[in-house]
């Protein structure tokens, strides 16, 4: 017998400008596949049936895309500042449009999360000259991350362009919005949290201050697309690459507010640590949820029956769900059925082929 079919899981959702046909959502998923030898392009053919497999999901969040050559901290991550990359991904959101999902580019830039042997010899960026403490993986195999450069006030002027230009290039290639990777340790988030900004200028220091970049971001986005077609990542509490706050209610309160006054369509949350323990103190998320009025999108370890949860007690507007889609390309149809889902193999998880990203099989 199969469990109860959801009544508000599969239902249609209205998240900014997107009417989505239900309120699973497919997280950012770094996965090592675009064409490096051409530019981190992506669009092969196993990449446009990738995410044409998954497009049962009412949106679909694309994989960390860096908005510049030196924001790449993983080796075949797709990029979407160059007229290839644009091309590329045209090929797979038409693919998404044609399955009738929609699907958002996830733009970022890693910040001190890279080695010089992976972004083509740049030095890595920061909000100040501290290494996270961390290793990356490139062709001449682990290399531990340098101590960054921290940027002046015009190279922080010049990455909120990248930013904006990025925003352009995703809505011509057929994105349907941006959303800004403001988590997990990366340049956005390395401004935010005072264990990696320990700037004394008006981009450190106060919580203000230490939002003013990502809200410049995205500001900037909004003026590129509109704030019905940006959205924001944040992680709050999480721990990953290295990153660490002494208060993150104070900061990421304060950037929920402004974030709020701004309309954008949503803040995807990481609840806990990333991939991690959920249950950490230290931010407020339900207070979040009152405080913000744009949509909601729930991550990190949501099972059917939390999720289910979520969406029918208005804790969240949308679920988003990670290693769950690697394995299960028909995750919508086998959580409204209750069916059991497959297990994802983390071998393949950053391989380079088709192997654990094509091959996992339907019900």
């Amino acid at each position: 017998m199969t469990a109860p079919i959801s009544t508000l899981l599969h239902t249609p959702v209205r998240i900014g400008a997107l009417d989505l046909k239900n309120r699973i959502v497919m997280a950012p998923l770094t996965r090592c596949r675009s064409d490096e030898a051409a530019g981190d392009v992506p669009g092969k053919a196993m990449n446009v049936e990738y995410y044409r497999q998954r497009s049962t999901a009412g949106l679909i969040i694309s994989e960390g895309t860096q908005v510049c050559p030196a924001g790449k901290g993983y080796m075949a991550t797709p990029g979407i500042y160059s007229d290839a990359q644009v091309e590329g991904w045209r090929k797979i959101t038409d693919a998404v449009h044609a399955a009738g999902s929609k699907i958002l580019a996830q733009i970022w830039h890693v910040g001190r999360i890279s080695h010089p042997d992976i972004n083509g010899g740049h030095e890595p960026i920061a909000p100040s000259p501290i290494a996270p403490g961390i290793a990356a993986y490139s062709a001449n195999g682990r290399v531990d991350c340098p101590v960054p450069r921290a940027l002046d006030e015009a190279g922080i002027a010049a990455v909120v362009e990248e930013f904006r230009r990025a925003a352009i290039n995703a809505r011509a290639a057929g994105f349907d919005g941006v959303e800004i990777h403001g988590a997990n340790g990366y340049l956005v988030d390395q401004f935010l949290r005072d264990g990696a900004n320990q700037r004394t200028d008006r981009y450190g220091g106060s919580a203000e201050n230490r939002c003013r970049f990502a809200l410049e971001v995205v500001d900037a986005c909004i003026a590129a697309i509109g704030a019905d077609r940006v959205g924001i990542r944040l992680s709050p509490v999480s721990g990953v690459n290295g990153i660490a706050d002494s208060a993150p209610q104070v900061v990421f309160g304060h950037l929920v507010e402004e974030l709020d006054a701004r309309e954008i369509a949503f803040i995807h949350f990481v609840e806990g640590n990333t991939g991690g323990e959920r249950n950490l103190s230290g931010f407020d998320f339900a207070a979040a949820r009152r405080r913000f009025r744009g949509a909601y999108i729930a991550n990190n370890g949501y099972t059917r029956e939390s999720a289910i949860a979520a969406i029918e007690s208005h804790a969240a507007d949308a679920v988003a769900f990670g290693r769950s889609f690697i394995a299960n390309p028909d995750l919508v149809e086998r959580l409204r059925l209750g069916a059991p889902l497959a297990t994802p193999d983390p071998k393949t998880f950053y391989a380079f082929g088709p192997e654990g990203y094509t091959d996992y099989p339907t019900l």
